[in-house]
């Protein structure tokens, strides 16, 4: 079938929408038309080459929408159901096993080898074979993914907002809610604004932290972040991080989770810990080798740990539900957090993000539009 699409040709440069072919669904995969998806900065850091992935490609990976058509093999939705795409997972391995699908052992060929398990591309242009990712390539009027990346969500809730939570709102709420798992009556540091940190902030809420900081340069960010959930906000460009922190409690924050990936921001943060605090890091860094030189003896002295996440330990099947059950009740306003865009905008999408005009902008296909479009 032919269809519209973002594709990423070059780093740095803008991305071309055009008409592409997609494959046909075959008996494991299911056709999904997207009414929304997510832009992430993973998709970014892919385009402009930080993260490997083989181009031409079509990326993605914030998806959702409804299901057209499955494969004869495919018992886990149907067409008609509304969905979510996630990261893919075997479902076999010894961490799919333990609920750990995140860390699944084969997540790095699912996810981003560019084609099926066979070498096969589900999408061309011309003729040219076009790389997939996530096992979705959701920048696109339609995808094909897989029963391991499909969440089922009600149909009482806007599709076209709910791709965000299959990446950067899980991953921000579930490094404070399954990672961190954050006691009630903590306090936490999230370190950015964007909407990871802003998905941390109303998960703390929800973990009820009572001492919930958020430090961002962006004025109003840092106003909604206070009409979210946080407690305290800090301008970072006008007062040292650790000792601002230190002034709303002086003797250490129990949690400080960071977005940046900043070396400067992450230290001020560690600096401020508590005694047995943890500090937990989420942020894609500007290179894959990047590195950070921590203290031995201040780890050990004051017993803080330092905890890698990934996508927010999140078991998308159990988690993607969870976060819009809340999300109906009020207590996570996700959408506050959206902007949208028609896909055939991605451009100026990704330059209003960048720009820091919006927190997460979320492109729409054909006529689905949203009032705050």
């Amino acid at each position: 079938m032919t269809i519209t699409a973002a594709i990423a040709r070059t780093p740095n440069a803008d991305f071309e929408v055009a008409q592409v072919e997609l494959d046909q669904p075959r008996a494991d995969e299911i056709l999904v038309r997207i009414h929304g998806v997510g832009l992430c900065h993973t998709d970014i850091a892919i385009r402009d080459r930080r993260i490997p992935l083989g181009m031409p490609a079509v990326l993605g990976h914030e998806g959702s929408g409804i299901v057209e058509a499955v494969g004869a093999d495919v018992t886990k939705v149907k067409p008609g159901d509304h969905v979510v795409l996630s990261f893919n997972s075997c479902g076999t391995c010894v961490m799919c096993a333990q609920h750990k699908p995140v860390y699944c052992r084969n997540f790095g060929t699912l996810n981003f080898s560019g084609t099926r398990a066979d070498g096969s591309h589900t999408l061309h242009c011309n003729g040219e074979p076009l790389h997939s990712f996530y096992s979705q390539s959701s920048f696109a009027e339609y995808s094909l993914a897989y029963e391991g990346n499909v969440v089922k969500i009600p149909d009482d809730v806007p599709v076209e907002l709910m791709g965000p939570v299959a990446c950067g709102i899980q991953t921000g709420a579930g490094a404070v809610m399954r990672s961190l798992a954050c006691r009630p009556g903590s306090s936490i540091v999230i370190l950015g604004g964007g909407s990871v940190g802003m998905s941390a902030a109303m998960a703390a809420a929800v973990q009820g932290c009572t001492t919930i900081v958020v430090s961002e340069p962006v004025a109003e960010r840092r106003a909604l972040a206070l009409e979210l959930g946080a407690t305290h906000v800090i301008d970072p460009l006008n007062e040292p991080l650790t000792e601002a922190l230190r002034a709303i409690i002086p003797l250490g924050i129990d949690y400080a989770l960071d977005t940046t990936a900043r070396q400067d921001v992450i230290l001020a943060a560690l600096d401020a810990l508590a005694p047995q605090g943890t500090l937990g890091l989420i942020g894609v860094p500007a290179s894959m080798d990047a590195a950070i030189p921590f203290t031995l003896t201040q780890l050990m002295g004051s017993g803080l740990s330092i905890r890698g996440i990934h996508t927010g330990d999140s078991d998308p099947d159990t988690f993607i539900p969870q976060l819009i059950e809340l999300y109906r009740q009020g207590r996570f306003p996700l959408d506050k957090l959206m902007k949208t865009y028609r896909l055939e905008d991605i451009n100026q999408a990704v330059h209003d993000q960048h720009d820091g005009k919006v927190i997460k902008a979320v492109l729409v296909t054909g006529a689905v539009r949203t009032d705050n479009g």
